[in-house]
């Protein structure tokens, strides 16, 4: 059976490998994005990746996951993460296991950056793994039942 994950990315995350670079490093979201594909092409998940600098097209994206038999969701809300009580709802509303992930150690950051007001909708947060806190996540989707 093919597992099928969504992986969500929110503002700024396209600008990866440009942005912040001592925080977040050299690599692109296209080398992010490619490294998650052949993670889950060896696991035989199949994964669909979206990203967006627009919460209304962050919520139509995971409400349109509800209908398409989404095993789970890694979403990284970006800066939505401390605000959007409106991503924290739809998230609520669809009813599919979510691992909110992010890049950095939001722990160690600005003070703003460590509340999130989305993971309280998700059944974990991984933090300040870079990439590799994607592939975590993905493994605790499909390792875990639901």
């Amino acid at each position: 059976m093919v597992e099928k994950i969504t992986v969500i990315n929110g503002p700024n995350l396209n600008f990866l490998g440009i942005r912040e670079l001592g925080i977040y490093g050299n690599e692109t979201y296209k080398d992010l994005c490619e490294y998650i594909k052949n993670y889950c092409e060896k696991k035989n998940i199949e994964v669909q990746i979206f990203q967006s600098n627009s919460e209304g097209e962050i919520i139509n994206f995971l409400q349109n996951a509800y209908y398409e038999n989404v095993k789970g969701i890694v979403i990284n809300p970006g800066a939505y993460t401390h605000y959007s009580y409106a991503i924290f709802d739809a998230i609520k509303s669809i009813i599919l296991p979510t691992v909110e992930v992010h890049l950095s150690n939001i722990h160690e950051r600005e003070d703003f950056r460590k509340v999130s007001v989305t993971a309280p909708a998700c059944v974990k947060q991984i933090y300040g793994k870079g990439k590799d806190g994607y592939i975590e996540a993905i493994d605790f989707l499909t390792e875990n039942k639901y």
